[in-house]
């Protein structure tokens, strides 16, 4: 997978960062600064944008709007259930283990004259992400091609059975399809065209973006599908929960998460006509070892530092106690969740110690990098004062998004060589897949930071996405997260919590996956 500046694909991204542009922070309303437009509109917070090229999709952000402009086969049900509904396609079939058949509905039009999409753009836009090469390509595992069948009908290949096409391939990023005509006339040879989008297939369209500031969406003049609730959707990029509570009690938005810390705040003495709900994260946050760094080659060093941690006392510190206390990369409710992991929540300094005796080092100093979200910044300190039991000294490094977001990239220069601690944070997706593949012998450099590297890991992830029955894919996971962990590269630590509110006065139904991702299409106004 490609290096995005400044952010990662699996990122789940809290920086210090106030607003873009400063237009909140300096008093002025957004609707007045920006936009002056009447109709339903709804406003809401999100990430910075990077890529609106789905083959290099870099963050959940950036697939919260390309769920507005393009169309897929098949989208995400909101709601508190996982599950799928049909999208661009009017019908889709799982023919045989490696076949799946599928027909476009027709009349979808792309924007700027590319007219009806049609199988051929289906097969362009699939086979493009294996191609490039680019971060959606791990979302689609074994897939091989299209083959077409008519100018509505095709069936899609792989090489082996995929289970996860259905809860990842298919509705999130890496399936949106784009117009071949399009791509290949903006880009001969149809490569990587970042944030500008040669047409539109979906509900809306871009009419204005600054980066890192905000994006403004309105109606696609030639969709012809399902009406979407709001006239317009306008996107204040706000990294920080802290910023966006501001801006959400100020009125310049009315849909955001917000921090666990204040969860009890705005339940308590909400805003007027505020609506709070607590969703379950699916993502995972760890602290991972560079087990090629020479301070970390020795696993009983590894071993020490597991054992040293006590998870509940960072999380209280933290979270206000108000997470779960991960067992591995896979969150409750998702095929492969461990009930407990290898080493206990609490660890056990003695023991810790013990293994450093063994290693036989003493006075060991160690550096800690962390992204400078206030939150990631708290639980490096915990861990920080944690270690120092043990006689082992930590240096935190906070850094911004765009360095900390490429330290463990070979592809970035040599920083990857003085990795030693990482405190980290992806993203989950409801296919179990996601949250380990990043961790195979090929994605060292690239994702696997703690250059973890295991045989049988690897033919554990590539069995487990053939077997569909749900309690022998079970076994597999937890395979492989016992291998994680008996490696020494990993503490794992909370999947985390999405809390997000919205005014009702102006949305009555916030329309969100269970994990509390924005599926802005649902949304109704009041």
């Amino acid at each position: 997978m490609n290096a995005i500046t400044g952010v990662s694909r699996r990122a789940f991204l809290k920086t210090g960062a106030v607003l873009g542009g400063g237009i909140v922070a300096a008093g002025m309303p957004l609707s007045q600064a920006i936009w002056a437009a009447e109709g339903k509109v709804l406003k809401a917070r999100s990430n910075f944008l990077r890529k609106l090229d789905p083959a290099f999709y870099s963050s959940q952000g950036d697939v919260d709007v390309m769920n507005c402009i393009y169309s897929k086969l098949t989208r995400f049900k909101p709601g508190s259930e996982w599950g799928w509904d049909l999208e661009a396609a009017e019908k889709i079939e799982q023919v045989d283990p490696t076949h799946i058949r599928f027909r476009l509905k027709k009349g979808i039009k792309f924007t700027g004259g590319y007219g009806e999409m049609t199988a051929k753009d289906v097969k362009f836009s699939f086979e493009r992400v294996i191609k490039l090469d680019g971060s959606a390509k791990l979302d689609w595992g074994s897939f091989d091609h299209v083959e077409l069948e008519n100018d509505y009908t095709g069936v899609i290949v792989f090489k082996s059975p995929y289970v996860p096409a259905w809860l990842l391939a298919l509705p999130y990023a890496g399936g949106h399809i784009l117009s071949e005509d399009a791509v290949v006339k903006l880009i001969p040879g149809g490569g990587d065209f970042g944030m500008k989008p040669p047409a539109f297939s979906g509900p809306y369209v871009i009419a204005d973006w600054k980066p890192d500031q905000y994006t403004l969406l309105t109606r696609n003049p030639d969709w012809s599908g399902p009406k979407p609730g709001f006239d317009e959707i306008r996107l204040v990029a706000i990294s920080d929960d802290k910023a966006a509570e501001r801006a959400y009690q100020a009125g310049d938005i009315d849909f955001t998460s917000i921090s666990l810390d204040s969860v009890a705040g705005f339940k308590s003495t909400p805003p007027a006509d505020t609506k709070v709900e607590e969703k379950p994260s699916i993502g995972y946050t760890w602290l991972g070892l560079n087990i090629d760094n020479p301070k970390l080659k020795d696993i009983n060093v590894r071993k020490a530092i597991q054992w040293a941690i006590n998870v509940p006392q960072i999380l209280d510190a933290a979270y206000s106690g108000q997470v779960n206390v991960a067992t591995g990369t896979i969150a409750p409710a998702i095929v492969g969740h461990r009930a407990k992991a290898l080493v206990p929540p609490e660890g056990d300094l003695m023991k810790a110690k013990e293994f450093l005796e063994k290693a036989g080092v003493s006075d060991l100093s160690l550096t800690l990098n962390c992204s400078n979200d206030s939150r990631m910044t708290n639980i490096a300190q915990m861990v920080q004062a944690q270690l120092s039991q043990i006689g082992i000294t930590v240096e935190v490094n906070a850094l911004d998004d765009s360095t900390f977001w490429t330290i463990g990239m070979e592809s970035e220069g040599e920083r990857w060589k003085d990795v030693q601690l990482i405190l980290n944070h992806y993203i989950g997706l409801p296919d179990p897949h996601y949250q380990v593949v990043s961790f195979t012998q090929d994605q060292v450099g690239v994702w696997n930071w703690e250059r973890f590297r295991s045989e049988r890991f690897d033919e554990v992830v590539a069995k487990a996405i053939a077997i569909e029955d749900p309690d022998a894919r079970a076994k597999l996971y937890y395979e492989a997260q016992d291998l994680m962990e008996e490696s020494g590269a990993y503490r794992f630590l909370t999947n985390e919590a999405m809390p997000i509110v919205y005014r009702n006065t102006e949305i009555v139904d916030a329309a969100t996956r269970p994990d509390g991702a924005p599926l802005y299409l649902d949304f109704r106004p009041a």
